[in-house]
């Protein structure tokens, strides 16, 4: 992926992982489009780096999603980069669980379906262009589960199973498929206490890390940062069911 001279839509990109990797790469002078629910979050957003642009999305609505789609091929027809980092992450106590379900299936329609329409929706387009990129956003927690969020983690070991097949079937056109692997880090994905957790990787030493690693390994396509090594290797490492009781039990 070049790092300057595109134009990168980024889901999500209101807050978090997503604000940050959008700022990053509009310092780099990318014309850079975030897209969200929240209208305030993309104003604060935007207002804060003048020239970025923004577009409210509602992920979880397939109809919206289409109509986004015609929207950036009319607004925005040089798009060749998409992000999809949008993603929801909620507790879950399986054995206590409602009749509806709804935390799940909120989940499953945000993090695994949205993207997959989203990209389905966009890629006529980016395969218009002389170089594309497709990057998405999954989370150490697709190697290395995590009990209190069951359904979340297996959104994101399933966007990670997709990517790889969708890398595979355009290896031989112009858009490339990347992957992005955060291990835990200072966001409000959880709330406040997560953006707060000493424990947690600061979210500008991520994305920092994260914009050296795209600039210095152009091949790679798993964007691995050092703290999400040991969730990542864990079954190659020989060490999976230990590492997955301390991770649980801790």
């Amino acid at each position: 992926m070049k790092m300057t001279g595109n134009t990168i839509l980024i889901t999500g990109g209101g807050s978090g992982i997503g604000r940050g990797l959008a700022e990053a790469f509009h310092k780099q002078g990318n014309t850079v489009i975030i897209a969200g629910r929240r209208q305030s979050a993309l104003d604060e957003t935007t207002q804060a780096n003048p020239g970025m642009k923004s577009a409210v999305l509602d992920i979880e609505s397939a109809e919206a999603i289409r109509a986004f789609g015609e929207k950036m091929a009319k607004d925005y027809p040089a798009l060749n980069v998409v992000i999809n980092n949008a993603g929801i992450m909620r507790p879950e106590n399986l054995l206590e669980q409602p009749e509806d379900l709804k935390d799940a299936e909120a989940t499953i329609t945000t993090n695994l379906l949205g993207p997959i329409r989203l990209t389905a929706t966009l890629l006529p387009q980016l395969k218009k262009q002389p170089a594309a990129t497709i990057m998405t956003v999954t989370s150490g927690l697709a190697y290395l589960p995590m009990s209190l969020t069951p359904t979340y983690c297996a959104t994101k070991a399933a966007i990670h199973s997709y990517s790889l097949t969708l890398r595979y079937q355009l290896r031989q056109t112009n858009v490339e498929v990347l992957e992005l692997v955060p291990p835990y880090v200072q966001t409000e994905l959880m709330g406040s206490r997560q953006a707060n957790d000493p424990r947690a990787m600061p979210l500008s030493d991520f994305i920092d890390e994260t914009m050296r690693i795209l600039k210095e390994r152009p091949a790679a396509k798993e964007i691995l940062v050092e703290r999400v090594l040991p969730l990542r290797y864990a079954e190659k490492n020989g060490n999976f069911d230990e590492a997955f009781l301390r991770f649980n039990d801790a």
